[in-house]
């Protein structure tokens, strides 16, 4: 894997890992910007690592950029063979499927979509070859989906599932974008997931909502405590399907600032991962155990 560096004027250093997206290429970002945090290279003012890549701000009056690149290629080799082990946590998401709030802004909005006539959910499940929705439900919260970069607005994460590329769910984004989208949708385009951290406009495919705030600077759930934003990248994430009920409960456990969320510390292993992603998924604490 050869990482291809550009400048972005005199402060910027984008370093390009890959074309596409994969958990390779997303692990090589992470070493190498994990261990610029812990350098502390004067003259960095920023590290931003991304799905297949990552960029550095920097001040040149410090760190000239030549000797930022040479520097950045060197711990580029020094990492190379690196473990690719990540200690990390699992965050489980309570999720209402095709709750009434999505559904109606993707009624309203149905002039943009490749099929007016289906909702977002019965379009995903068809050209991703499920025979019902249900079927589709399944397999977008069967598996751990991975937190490879937050940002776009505040708080938002965007989420790579973990199975083999075959089972990748892929759907594109609306034709055009919508000018509304409720808070904390769960959406889709391409392959990735996320999660809309506010209210505002998208073009992700919607498939439900969750009651749990993932962005709050005034931090009023207990999981908000350390920062107002909940997911970092690295995090590993499991949606699990909730009913009205359960949403209504976890709205009001909300309002009263008492809300929780599973969260699981993990140790998680690429090579263990890729070795057999059905057991390793198995492998993973949390709730579906007790399914």
């Amino acid at each position: 894997m050869s990482i291809r560096y550009t400048f972005g004027g005199d402060e910027f250093l984008f370093a390009e890992i890959s074309e596409s997206m994969s958990l390779p290429a997303f692990f090589a970002s992470m070493a190498i910007t994990s261990k610029l945090r812990q350098l502390q290279w004067p003259g960095i003012v920023e590290i931003c690592p991304a799905n297949a890549s990552f960029q550095l701000r920097f001040d040149p009056d410090i760190l000239p950029a030549e000797q930022l690149l040479r520097q950045v290629q060197q711990l580029e080799q020094s990492l190379a063979d690196s473990p690719q082990i990540l200690d990390t946590r699992l965050v489980e998401i309570p999720v209402w499927y095709n709750d009434p709030w999505t559904r109606e802004v993707g009624a309203r909005f149905r002039q943009r979509h490749q099929d007016p006539q289906a909702s977002d959910l019965e379009y995903a499940a068809r050209v991703n070859g499920f025979a019902s929705v249900d079927a589709f439900i399944t397999a977008h919260s069967g598996s751990p989906w991975l937190v490879s970069m937050v940002g776009f607005v505040a708080g938002l994460p965007f989420m790579y599932q973990m199975v083999e590329r075959d089972q990748q769910l892929q759907v594109p984004k609306y034709l055009s974008p919508r000018t509304a989208t409720p808070r904390q949708t769960i959406g889709h385009g391409g392959c990735f997931a996320c999660i809309y951290s506010v209210e505002g406009a998208g073009g992700y495919q919607m498939f439900g909502i969750t009651p749990a705030p993932i962005y709050d600077p005034a931090q009023r759930q207990p999981y908000l405590a350390d920062s107002m934003v909940l997911f970092r990248p690295g995090d590993l994430v499991r949606f699990k399907p909730i009913d009205q009920q359960q949403y209504q409960a976890a709205i009001q456990a909300v309002a009263e600032g008492r809300f929780a969320l599973d969260i699981f510390p993990v140790r998680f292993s690429l090579p263990e991962f890729l070795a057999n992603p059905e057991a390793y998924k198995q492998s993973l604490p949390g709730t579906h155990h007790a399914h």
